[in-house]
């Protein structure tokens, strides 16, 4: 049997693609990874999905950024080679809508992701959150401290704003539908110039789902998550958060990336004198897709310290 391909999104197999992400990276393949999706019962009739990799109990969870899904760790995944969890948070990718009872925003989302996380990796050695989903591990260190034993933060402070990452933002606020596939990748392509098509394409299959109409749109509840609704996006009390992380604490930034600058690093600093902080060369704000081996070579090292 062919192997599934990103090149004809009628055929599309969610678990079937990796071999595109080792092939891309340059690393072995060995035949597929053991990945299986699993969802966790939030009540309410709400549920939070994820993609649990290996066997083993998960060593480390994955929460993506705002607009993503656990597919954007993918390559991460595979580079580390150590058994996960890379969940869906609330209103993303395969889990079910935010709660309609609550703000929508990083603490909200930690308390959903504890209950994730407890069921599924309640011994996981640290949580790693990338943008929106840093912000939500941040949180999880406030909500269930017991789940955070070290903790990664990719390309966010508590000092992000709609203006530093007003790239991301303008990319979120686009068309809520689109004519055809080749429509939507195309306006991937114009806001992701440094990401190969093929990595875009790949993506977009695991962000984005064709309607009955036939017009393409994406996972993610747009009017709360970028129109605002219900959102709360003023982070600035989250800085009192950091200050009493009192867990090993690793950034990594992209030096391509202006979502931090050096006022926040600088607050970081003051807040974390003791955290690890790393600049990744040649990554904008998501290091996870512009550097994935360099993004797992840290994260191993953090977790065998």
């Amino acid at each position: 049997m062919a192997a599934a391909s990103s090149s004809d999104p009628s055929s599309y197999d969610e678990l079937g693609l990796f071999h595109e992400n080792a092939e891309e990276a340059g690393l072995d393949w060995h035949g597929p990874p053991t990945v299986r999706r699993v969802e966790t019962d939030l009540g309410g009739g709400r549920t939070l999905s994820g993609l649990r990799w290996g066997t083993d109990a998960p060593q480390v969870v994955l929460l993506h950024g705002g607009g993503q899904n656990a597919h954007t760790w993918d390559t991460v995944a595979l580079a580390l080679g150590r058994p996960l969890l890379a969940l869906d948070l609330p209103g993303h990718g395969h889990s079910g809508d935010v709660d309609p009872t609550r703000p929508v925003g990083p603490r909200s989302f930690a308390e959903d992701v504890a209950v994730a996380v407890r069921e599924h990796a309640p011994n996981a050695a640290a949580v790693v959150g990338m943008s929106l989903g840093g912000l939500t591990a941040l949180e999880v260190t406030v909500v269930a401290p017991e789940l955070v034993r070290r903790l990664v933060m990719v390309d966010v402070t508590p000092g992000a704003d709609r203006e530093k990452a007003s790239d991301v933002v303008a990319f979120l606020a686009g068309p809520e539908s689109f004519e055809s596939f080749d429509e939507i990748l195309e306006r991937t392509v114009a806001f992701n110039p440094t990401r190969s098509e093929s990595s875009l394409r790949r993506g977009i299959l695991h962000n984005a789902v064709q309607r009955e109409d036939g017009r393409w749109v994406w996972r993610h509840q747009r009017t709360q998550l970028v129109e605002g609704q219900r959102a709360d996006l003023d982070f600035a009390a989250m800085w009192d958060d950091l200050a009493a992380v009192d867990v090993p604490l690793l950034l990594l930034l992209g030096d391509r990336s202006p979502v931090v600058d050096e006022t926040d690093r600088a607050l970081f600093a003051e807040r974390q004198p003791d955290a690890d902080v790393v600049t990744v060369a040649d990554a904008g704000h998501s290091i996870q897709g512009d550097q994935p081996l360099v993004l797992a070579e840290h994260l191993d090292r953090f977790l065998d310290r």
